[in-house]
């Protein structure tokens, strides 16, 4: 938590929201007026009640009373214009803000390096960009005007009952302090409530997302009691931060409205003695001040309220600023365009770490020819998939480096390079949208005709054909109305359409079902041909015909060779890897005909 939680306002940190504010400064402007009107209106009116009482009611006087009526009617008529411009665009004001706000967020996030998502849970960042947002929006349109047109009223309050009686403002002042000092209190409690409740709201969010996401393993692990229990410990936890804010307004609340209540007495009190005795003070004054003193303190109790909010808002954008000034999580952008490579891959004395001084790639060294296939294997955890994302660069390696085109990525424009590069992954992740959308990603370049032609060519149409819909067809959230197989399939096409120079495939066919295994394995053949390829399989079958394969073992290469070269040192790693995964093939397939 930065240190700037710490004060009650912090004006560094409304600075910056207020940056976001320069495209609508008319709006900003207006508000201000309106706000100035507002709190002109509203003290005109029950002076002139003072002036109806004493000057026309008391000595039943009612020449001029109908005009002085017809202007209280006018001034409330205009109270009510400048009250509907305040408030519909003190909202307009803050929804545009948390407009563009959301939007740079969004930019930031999608452009984080991979180990941000991997430290950072998925729900924090849904309630930064969702929730945290919405009430920054509550700033401008219950907290900043409301108090700024809240202080005006106050100052032309206290302007007019000094110049009417300073004896009678002495009272009402003098219940004022009670006030301001619980008001003061009150902030500062409310703010570290306030901090606690976004705090457990976001550890609420992403504690069911995770649950939902995974629903799957909570079921087939029976956790659902489990989670059951964490569930109501953490939501126990997010109800007794709110209950905190809801005890502070218990008190301040009735604190406030007990010293309003002390004061009217004391003004009956003191006024009618005056009035009654000596005739110094008017009835009409009395009522002026009775008035004013309520239109002194209420602003005040709900300044304490519109504080709060304002508070709430000021955490949320703390939160939000807190992620969109992350600059050293971002990838340092090349400046190297190309639209075409030719697709040669060399890596260079790679070393890899996801965890400081613990190295995952200790001096990797290989060359991919352009057009040519080669596969990567190994146990779980040689460093295989790390390969992958560096090529990608999901991540970013120190020490050595990966060529491509003899140039290096770390030159080369992020999106240039990721143009070139399509990636197949083991669990194929696929929008709730259409199968259309989920292949061409809405990148308008890529035609429904261009997407039906590659799907005939890799031999997925008729499949897509036989759908509801056929490319219209909905795979819903992660694609579960599809089969692995079928996703695999679908992921292949969004792959195969774009036509890039470099194709990788990450368990690409590890977890394919029988009836898919035919589709997929031609589909591979397709988009693999004429491109360069790196293929990384658990299923050895599928890779015997690639140009190298390339064995690691816990971060180092050690075997390099064609699946007939490797196949003949019979005390090697690739060898009893095949033999053994062989004969477990067969017995499979014995106990399948059995």
């Amino acid at each position: 938590m930065s240190k700037s939680n710490n004060k009650i306002f912090d004006l560094k940190l409304f600075r910056k929201v207020m940056i976001f504010s320069k495209p609508y400064k008319f709006i900003y402007y207006l508000l201000i007026f309106s706000a100035i009107s507002l709190s002109i209106f509203s003290t005109i009116s029950p002076y002139l009640l003072k002036l109806v009482i004493d000057d026309y009611i008391v000595p039943k006087n009612y020449d001029g009373f109908r005009f002085i009526i017809l202007l209280m009617f006018l001034i409330l008529i205009f109270e009510v214009i400048f009250q509907f411009i305040f408030i519909y665009y003190a909202n307009w004001f803050g929804q545009k803000i948390i407009k563009d706000i959301r939007v740079v967020l969004f930019k930031k996030i999608v452009n984080f390096k991979m180990s941000y998502f991997d430290n950072t849970p998925v729900g924090r960042l849904v309630t930064r960009s969702v929730t945290d947002i919405e009430v920054i929006a509550s700033i401008f349109s219950q907290g900043l005007f409301m108090i700024v047109a809240d202080f005006l009223k106050m100052g032309l309050v206290v302007v007019i009952m000094l110049a009417l009686n300073w004896k009678l403002s002495l009272i009402v002042f003098s219940i004022l302090p009670i006030i301001i000092y619980a008001t003061k209190i009150f902030q500062k409690s409310m703010k570290k409530a306030f901090e606690d409740v976004r705090a457990q709201v976001a550890n609420l969010n992403s504690f069911v997302q995770e649950r939902i996401n995974g629903i799957k393993i909570v079921k087939l692990f029976g956790r659902e009691n489990i989670d059951y229990k964490i569930f109501y410990e953490i939501n126990n936890k997010h109800k007794k931060a709110w209950l905190k804010t809801v005890w502070y307004n218990s008190i301040f609340f009735p604190v406030a409205e007990i010293s309003t209540s002390v004061t009217i007495g004391l003004l009956v009190w003191y006024g009618g003695l005056e009035a009654s005795l000596s005739g110094a003070i008017s009835i009409g004054t009395i009522f002026l001040f009775i008035r004013m003193s309520q239109m002194l303190f209420q602003p005040l109790r709900q300044i304490a309220d519109k504080f709060n909010t304002l508070q709430m808002g000021m955490v949320a954008a703390n939160r939000v600023f807190n992620i969109i000034e992350k600059e050293n999580k971002n990838i340092k952008n090349g400046k190297i365009e190309k639209l075409n490579i030719r697709g040669s891959i060399e890596i260079k004395n790679l070393f890899f770490s996801y965890v400081e001084k613990e190295v995952v790639l200790k001096g990797i060294n290989f060359l991919a020819k352009p057009g040519e296939k080669v596969a990567i294997v190994g146990s779980t955890g040689a460093g295989k998939s790390t390969i992958v994302n560096l090529i990608s660069r999901f991540y970013e390696f120190k020490k050595g480096d990966i060529l491509i085109d003899d140039i290096s990525i770390k030159k080369y424009k992020l999106q240039s390079l990721r143009r070139n590069i399509s990636v197949v992954l083991q669990d194929v992740f696929l929008f709730a949208d259409t199968i259309h959308n989920n292949i061409s990603l809405f990148d308008s370049s890529i035609s429904r005709k261009q997407i039906i032609n590659a799907a005939k060519e890799i031999g997925v149409h008729e499949f897509i054909n036989s759908l509801p819909n056929n490319y219209d067809y909905n795979v819903k959230e992660r694609g579960v109305m599809l089969s692995s197989g079928q996703r695999q399939l679908i992921a292949f096409l969004r792959a195969y359409v774009t036509n890039p120079s470099i194709l990788i495939l990450d368990e690409a066919t590890s977890s394919i079902d029988a009836n898919s295994e035919e589709l997929i394995q031609r589909a591979i053949t397709k988009i693999t041909d004429g491109k360069t390829s790196i293929i990384i399989a658990h299923r050895l079958s599928t890779i015997r015909n690639a140009d190298k394969i390339i064995v690691l073992d816990e971060g180092k290469i050690i075997e390099v060779g064609s699946h007939k070269q490797l196949i003949k040192n019979k005390s090697g790693f690739y060898y009893n890897l095949f033999t053994t995964q062989f004969i477990e093939n067969k017995r499979i397939k014995e106990i399948s005909l059995s």
